[in-house]
């Protein structure tokens, strides 16, 4: 009986060893809840003092402080740590609120976060000011960007469309009224057409009005059309199109000197006109002309999309530009064009370069995260803003038929906006398969 009972407990162990392993690889959220958050909260506990000594995030302690150690309670006087004041475990990681003691800045924790990330055996630690003198850091227990799952609670509201999750596990989103223009980059199968999808999605939910140009004879716009309210798809329609946008921008501008207000959310419900987002697929196609005299009318164009840049804002567009590569090179207007995109998501690029386009000027620290983006990790890039900070991110992995089939659900909440009814794309028809041809000879019966 000994025996059999020994035998029964070996085989508890080795099936919960081998279940917390399997826990590990395919669920790896249950194994951090159960393993990896005790053992790295026991750890941080621990080690926190020797820890930030040794990777010199330290100060030497007050005159008055040191006195009262050395001589009232006769211990050794050491240099002191920032002060914890709150720790709290999540389901990706653990997060430590830090007092930091005069003569310490978050730069020198934002410094010292590999070797913090290795003295506790987690995946990343990322450092976040919260308040002036505190940050909070964000340790991440294991590879969050591996398999991208969205929150259930992550949901497009006023304007902020979840798109993709951080390397912290938090969400991020593009949210409209904090970042109005934004400027998407990467090469080709890095992940950008994923990221464009997962935004319609978000923004065919909200009451807002889609405007497309896709100077690709619209083969990947046009798959949104029952939610588009305008559709442009090649360089002669997309001008007409910025034109008619700027004109009414000149006519809201108007509408708000008639109320006395400065912003298109001061406005009175009833007379406040529906928010535009502009999604421009591959910029270049604008500012690549084939023969002299299509540069007047690309300089036009582009010109009238710096003046939406830079005054739409207030009266409610949006301008959402993608691309693989948008620098100087590509001709008059571009820097200006680009200096006015404050969010920038940059995914894996062809070279250093286009890097330094999309983030060199906001923050040039990110540049070097950039390039090491692996090739068959489509869908993760770098988000940034002219605060300079920034983060890794990954969007969920979504079809093209997922985007679409949103979009068909939300039709009926595009706006009736009468100045782009010229520009508005017909729902294109699903072609079907065609049927097989019968075979020109018959087959012989059994035994002819």
């Amino acid at each position: 009986m000994t025996d059999i009972t020994a035998w029964l407990e070996l085989g508890g162990v080795a099936s919960g060893a081998g279940g917390l392993g399997y826990a590990k690889v395919r669920a790896p959220r249950v194994y951090w809840s159960l393993v990896g958050l005790p053992v790295t909260w026991g750890r941080f506990t621990w080690t926190y003092r020797d820890t930030m000594e040794v990777c010199g995030l330290t100060v030497q302690p007050s005159g008055f402080r040191a006195f009262v150690k050395r001589n009232l309670a006769h211990s050794e006087v050491r240099p002191a740590p920032p002060k914890v004041r709150r720790v709290r475990g999540t389901s990706t990681g653990l997060r430590a609120t830090l007092r930091l003691p005069a003569g310490l800045e978050p730069s020198d924790l934002s410094a010292a976060t590999e070797r913090l990330r290795h003295a506790w055996g987690v995946h990343s630690v990322t450092v976040t000011e919260t308040k002036p003198g505190y940050v909070e850091l964000r340790m991440t227990g294991y590879d969050v960007l591996k398999r991208v799952r969205m929150p259930r609670t992550a949901r497009p509201r006023d304007l902020i469309v979840p798109v993709a999750v951080r390397e912290d596990g938090t969400v991020f989103e593009r949210n409209y009224r904090q970042l109005p223009m934004a400027l998407t980059l990467g090469a080709n199968q890095s992940g950008k057409s994923m990221f464009q999808r997962n935004l319609v999605k978000g923004l065919a939910q909200l009451p807002v009005g889609l405007v497309g140009i896709d100077c690709k004879r619209g083969v990947e716009h046009s798959r949104y059309a029952p939610r588009l309210s305008a559709l442009a798809t090649d360089r002669a329609s997309a001008g007409r199109l910025v034109d008619a946008l700027v004109q009414e921008m000149e006519d809201r501008f108007d509408l708000l000197s008639l109320y006395g207000v400065s912003d298109l959310w001061e406005l009175p419900d009833e007379v406040r006109p529906v928010p535009l987002i502009v999604l421009i697929d591959e910029v270049a196609e604008l500012f690549l002309v084939t023969s002299k005299k299509e540069e007047a009318d690309r300089d036009h164009t582009v010109m009238q999309l710096v003046r939406l840049a830079q005054m739409a804002r207030a009266i409610g567009i949006y301008l959402e530009i993608c691309g693989q590569r948008f620098g100087s090179d590509l001709g008059k207007g571009a820097t200006a064009l680009r200096a006015q995109l404050t969010g920038r998501v940059v995914h894996r690029v062809n070279d250093k370069q286009t890097a330094e386009m999309g983030l060199g000027d906001i923050a040039p620290d990110a540049v070097v995260s950039v390039t090491s983006i692996r090739a068959d990790r489509p869908g993760v890039a770098v988000a940034g803003d002219a605060s300079g900070y920034w983060s890794r991110i990954r969007t969920p992995e979504i079809t093209p038929a997922e985007a679409t089939s949103v979009c068909r659900q939300f039709a009926h909440m595009t706006p009736n906006l009468p100045f782009l009814e010229p520009f508005r794309p017909v729902a294109r028809m699903v072609i079907p398969p065609m049927p097989a041809e019968p075979p020109l000879v018959e087959a012989l019966p059994a035994g002819d």
